[in-house]
């Protein structure tokens, strides 16, 4: 199996916890290579419902390393808790290893990111808090530190000064919050920097001495395209590329040792945060979607909030599929539809009176609304079929529309959220 990359390609939420939890079978490693603890993976196994945030989704794998890249944002505390907790659970002690040039994510982050999105009030971005924005301003303003740097206590002296000189005049004099100091963060540090020593490593010789050799490397990605911060609902995005285009940089492999690239697509819409959403249901129609999505309705994994609903958007999800580069696809929840008697799809938007199959910049998009059209539905259970040749021939149907429009084939139906609950085609 060439190197593989699992995506979302719409707002995240789009169920690749459980396709990385099935690949990751098959899988020698599996690559966190973006993002923090800011979204989780809902996984469904014989050991339990686990959301996963900063882990990969090969801990469940006895046989599977399973590598956080330099490209994440990384709460040690976070990942520490997550991964005593998992083992708390029964789960064997996985396999972990972690890049010695990953970027910490430190306590003031999160604390700014809660207060800034306090002071924009109703203009504020749906941020989960967990510090993502100011880790990665850090990150390219070149203040932040690295997992192999925790141990020396003189560089993050210097790095804290640097960054906490700046941070301290915006907690007290924008904020109204009371300065950090620097020697307790210090002493917290060098205690993160014990903790995780057993765990570091230059992952990206150990990726590309594993690709040299023929092993099998998962790439999970984090959210999806139109959390892009480049391409994706601007300024409603997220800090880092989710794109499989970036996974090469944040893993650290070579772009063509990516061959197959699983963009992980909902039968219908769903959105955490802020910003445009152009399916977007309201009311009784949105909360019976949201009652019935997923193993426990559509909350978020990691916010526990009650995430937008809409009806499946082909415009965005072709532009998703695009951007990643997809070579297949996986729709997931499939079995949630089974109520409806009729089913739209958006096939396009109307922008000022105008029809367009483009998914346009956000301040565009604002303006959009969906044109649908209507597919019949199949009003049963289909949590049992396990061959597409099997299912309703209306839920063939739908699934064959859905391929047609975001002109990617799509190999993967999820019926249900275990392991055994997905049917490929």
């Amino acid at each position: 199996m060439p190197v593989t990359a699992i995506v979302g390609a719409n707002w995240g939420d789009e169920g690749k916890g459980k396709m990385c939890d099935c690949m990751a079978a098959r899988s020698d490693y599996v690559v966190r290579y973006q993002g923090g603890n800011n979204a989780g993976h809902t996984v469904i196994n014989g050991y339990g419902k686990f959301a996963l945030h900063l882990l990969p989704s090969g801990v469940f794998f006895p046989h599977v390393v399973n590598v956080l890249g330099p490209g994440v944002a990384l709460n040690v505390e976070a990942l520490l808790r997550e991964y005593e907790e998992l083992v708390a659970q029964g789960v064997p002690v996985p396999h972990l290893r972690i890049s010695d040039r990953a970027q910490v994510v430190l306590p003031y982050h999160s604390l700014l990111d809660a207060c800034e999105e306090e002071r924009l009030g109703m203009q504020a971005f749906g941020s989960t808090r967990c510090g993502i924005a100011p880790f990665y301003a850090d990150k390219c303003l070149k203040v932040g530190i690295q997992t192999g740097d925790l141990s020396n206590r003189s560089m993050v002296r210097s790095q804290l000064e640097k960054a906490l000189a700046a941070k301290n005049a915006l907690l007290e004099h924008l904020y109204g919050k009371p300065s950090i100091q620097v020697e307790p963060l210090i002493e917290e540090l060098s205690s993160c920097a014990d903790r995780i020593a057993p765990f570091l490593c230059d992952t990206t010789r150990l990726l590309n001495d594993a690709v040299r050799t023929g092993k099998n490397v998962l790439l999970e990605g984090q959210l999806g395209a139109l959390r892009d911060i480049d391409h994706g609902i601007y300024p409603f995005s997220t800090s880092s590329p989710p794109l499989a285009g970036y996974a090469s940089v944040g893993a650290g492999i070579a772009p063509y040792e990516i061959r197959r690239i699983i963009a992980v697509v909902k039968a219908y819409s769903t959105c955490v945060g802020a910003g445009p959403f152009v399916t977007e249901l309201a009311d009784a129609e949105a909360q019976e979607l949201r009652e019935r999505g997923g193993d426990a309705g559509e909350y978020g994994a990691t916010t526990g909030r009650p995430r937008r609903v809409g009806w499946f958007d082909a415009v965005a999800t072709r532009y998703g599929c695009r951007l990643q580069g997809a070579t297949e696809a996986a729709v997931s929840l499939l079995d949630v539809l089974g109520y409806l008697k009729e089913i739209p799809i958006a096939t396009a938007y109307d922008i000022d009176g105008r029809q367009t199959s483009d998914f346009p910049r956000t301040s565009v998009l604002e303006r959009a609304k969906p044109v649908h059209e209507t597919m019949t539905g199949w009003l049963c259970s289909i949590g049992t079929v396990r061959r597409f040749a099997d299912l309703p021939e209306t839920a063939q149907a739908y699934v064959r529309r859905l391929e047609e429009l975001i002109e990617v084939p799509v190999r993967w139906v999820s019926v249900g959220p275990r392991r055994e609950q997905l049917i490929e085609r």
